[in-house]
């Protein structure tokens, strides 16, 4: 198999980017230096695995996301049976539809709240976290913060989601269901030094 380099250099520099890591940064967490990473990521200099395994490490990645062929990663599917479902107290249901992509932090999911049920509050996710919602049937009421929110049925709403909110039903008759696609952030872990 031919390894190509520009890719290699263009993926880890795209997901350093991602993260918001300077290339100092990147070097500190994985144990590779500055000038080596910056070689990788312009294709100039082939890393041995070690240093690509660390590197991975560095990115809280597994190794096999920097290896993979291109093609095996564009495209994950999830099917019905292997989606997440939980059943919650109070009746209301959770089924996350998003596949699991390891690196990017979007989810999908859609939620029923039987008649008057109360999904509890939420609490505040890192900076740069977001979610949208679109009521598909019934009435949901959206806490966000100390603002509620009324929405119908086709109704859909944004809200950055570094901050406590909450979802409830206020009917005592109809259920409601809704989806959720959420960007959620995850604090960067300090590693020991």
């Amino acid at each position: 198999m031919e390894f190509d380099l520009q890719a290699l250099g263009e993926l880890l520099q795209r997901l350093r980017t991602e993260r918001a890591l300077t290339l100092q940064e990147l070097a500190d967490r994985s144990a590779v230096s500055v000038s080596m990473l910056s070689a990788v990521e312009r294709g100039a200099k082939a890393p041995t695995i070690t240093v690509l395994a660390r590197i991975a490490g560095g990115l809280d990645l597994p190794l096999a996301r920097l290896v993979a062929a291109p093609d095996q990663e564009r495209i994950i599917v999830r099917r019905a049976a292997e989606q997440d479902v939980s059943d919650h107290p109070g009746g209301w249901r959770r089924a996350i539809l998003s596949p699991v992509v390891p690196g990017v932090n979007l989810e999908l999911l859609r939620a029923t709240l039987p008649p008057g049920c109360d999904a509890g509050s939420f609490p505040a996710y890192a900076p740069g976290s977001h979610e949208y919602v679109a009521v598909e049937t019934g009435r949901l009421q959206l806490t966000v913060g100390r603002t509620r929110l009324h929405l119908e049925a086709g109704d859909s709403a944004y809200f950055a989601a570094d901050i406590a909110h909450g979802y409830a039903n206020p009917s005592p008759e109809d259920a409601c269901a809704y989806y959720v696609a959420a960007l959620i952030m995850r604090p960067r872990s300090r590693r020991p030094t």
